[in-house]
């Protein structure tokens, strides 16, 4: 079963798994030492994060090391970025809003 991008993302452990194998690829045990919970709690928050693409399983002898998915996550990137326009647009004009504002109390 392939699992939605937003669902994987929207949970605080596994945004945290994702920002610990950014920086490098780990196993599932070096992962659980970081958190205050079990081996079986850790490997169900990575397979959900591998069912969705961000993360890409690697085998090295008998270990298996995660690795963080930066092409999944463009695409997500890629998603977002088609809101950011609007967005800095609205901010923009609130900023211009508050800035007159500003200037008529003083």
């Amino acid at each position: 079963m392939k699992r939605d991008i937003f669902h994987a993302i929207a949970d605080p452990t596994r945004r945290a798994l994702l920002t610990l194998i950014a920086s490098q690829a780990l196993t599932p045990n070096a992962m659980a030492e970081k958190f205050d919970m079990s081996r079986q709690a850790v490997s169900k928050h990575i397979r959900v994060l591998q069912e969705c693409g961000l993360i890409k399983p690697e085998q090295a002898g008998r270990e298996i090391y995660y690795h963080f998915n930066s092409a999944k996550m463009k695409e997500l990137d890629s998603w977002i970025a088609q809101f950011r326009k609007s967005w800095e647009t609205q901010f923009n004009q609130l900023d211009k809003v508050l800035s007159t504002i500003k200037k008529q109390k003083k």
